[in-house]
């Protein structure tokens, strides 16, 4: 068993919305589109490495598959979970994803459940988040004849709101927001519209009308708000879902905590701050723009120092 927290080197994509923003987390970047970080990544379409230790330059899949023990044993042909931060510069598409019964029997792959930590937006910046329509062939008229001002529900974000994007909802993030995104381990994606915009090479991008219709809730959801804040000594610990798929927390670090051993591995993205994780008499420095991992029966630990997490688990 690993006593060490495993640093992961992220991976990077280039988007037609991206930009350069994600050099505050310290990154160096390939590309001045550059859209996603891929933080937590072990996915056929990209895998994040290993940076030091017993398993430097390991990938995550390579983990996954070898060293199960890491992850408590549990069974499963892929690492179920993906973190990424994202840049938005310009607005995303709009997109609906669907469950994993659909994906499995249209796609190959899984559906994708998803949620959203805000990190940083400018003032007045909005996501799309559900749609007016209340029978499904209401959705799919206004589908067709365009009416996108009338279908999509537009919502005001801050940094620090957190929003859970359940399969089959529509949905997309707005110009100017910084958000880290943790979702199951899929880049499934039906595209429903895109502001008739088009690539570099001046093609309009792909739709997925008749996906889009198949997929989406209708009536739509209302985005839930069930926080959980509990204060430790110095540390307080807001839990913002927990779902199926996975559990997502806060955590607010102002001095120092000592945690107890857990028997779930952990993922944890450092999102501002710095500081220190000691365990075993041995330090492990740690700073805004960090991914590492705790594995399963990792055994107590401290932390200490100013700074703030986003930590997820299954």
């Amino acid at each position: 068993m690993s006593k060490q927290p495993i640093f992961f080197e992220p991976i990077f994509k280039e988007r037609i919305w991206g930009g350069q923003r994600l050099t505050s987390f310290g990154y160096d970047l390939p590309s001045y589109r550059t859209g996603e970080c891929w933080a937590f990544a072990a996915h056929k379409n990209g895998e994040s490495i290993v940076k030091s230790g017993e398993f430097k330059g390991l990938t995550l899949g390579q983990l996954w598959k070898d060293q199960t023990q890491l992850f408590g044993n549990i069974k499963g042909d892929r690492f179920p979970l993906l973190t990424k931060i994202l840049d938005a510069t310009q607005n995303l598409s709009v997109q609906v994803h669907p469950n994993d019964n659909y994906a499995l029997e249209n796609e190959g792959d899984l559906g994708k459940t998803e949620c959203w930590y805000i990190i940083d937006c400018d003032e007045g910046a909005e996501i799309i988040y559900g749609h007016t329509a209340k029978t499904r062939e209401e959705f799919k008229r206004m589908v067709e004849e365009g009416k996108w001002n009338n279908l999509l529900r537009k919502i005001p974000v801050r940094p620090g709101d957190f929003f859970f994007v359940p399969s089959g909802t529509i949905h997309a993030i707005g110009a100017g927001i910084i958000i880290l995104e943790t979702q199951q381990n899929s880049d499934t994606t039906y595209r429903v519209y895109d502001y008739e915009r088009r690539d570099h090479n001046g093609n309009l991008r792909e739709l997925h009308p008749s996906q889009s219709i198949a997929v989406t809730k209708v009536p739509a959801e209302e985005p839930k708000k069930t926080h959980f804040l509990k204060k430790d000594g110095e540390v307080k610990i807001t839990t913002f879902v927990e779902c199926d798929y996975f559990t997502i927390h806060k955590w607010e670090l102002q001095g120092s905590i000592n945690m107890t051993e857990q028997d779930f591995f952990q993922l944890v993205s450092v999102i501002s701050g710095s500081g220190s994780l000691i365990s075993n008499d041995e330090s492990y420095r740690f700073k805004k723009g960090d991914h590492f991992m705790l594995p399963s029966g990792y055994g107590e630990y401290k932390i200490y120092g100013n700074a703030e997490f986003i930590v997820s688990h299954l």
